[in-house]
């Protein structure tokens, strides 16, 4: 896998809530279309870098950055948000809407939460056998 970074990706808005997850799709997208990864691997970092995105919104404050690099078969995801509260996943209850974006962050990648004085910095890394290449 040829590396790669996303140059971190600052929102505009004060508070971050102006990056909008198709905002970080597409970019995460067109930094990942030089990087030798199957169309699955792509898919399941695409879905991360949603979750996460839509994750900082709703609970977070809104992404105050936004990072993706791809590094000798590794893919990692770092969003930064406002919030000292780490995520959660919830208890399964499928017949209820929502709540399960950071259940389905966990089973495609391994997650780490930092927080610090004034919000949280989440990393999921997807390796090699979690983007599909062998």
């Amino acid at each position: 896998m040829e590396d790669a970074t996303l140059p971190p990706l600052l929102p505009a808005e004060p508070l971050g809530a102006g990056l909008s997850c198709a905002q970080a799709r597409e970019t995460a997208r067109a930094s990942l279309a030089g990087v030798d990864l199957p169309a699955t691997g792509v898919d399941d970092v695409l879905t991360v870098v949603t979750e996460m995105i839509s994750n900082a919104r709703r609970h977070g404050g809104g992404a105050t950055a936004f990072q993706v690099t791809a590094r000798g078969g590794i893919v990692t995801v770092e969003v930064r948000d406002r919030s000292t509260a780490p995520p959660r996943i919830k208890p399964w209850a499928p017949n209820e809407p929502g709540g399960f974006g950071w259940r389905l962050v966990n089973q495609l990648a391994t997650t780490d939460v930092r927080i610090h004085n004034d919000g949280k910095t989440v990393t999921a890394t997807l390796n090699a056998a979690q983007t599909g290449r062998p």
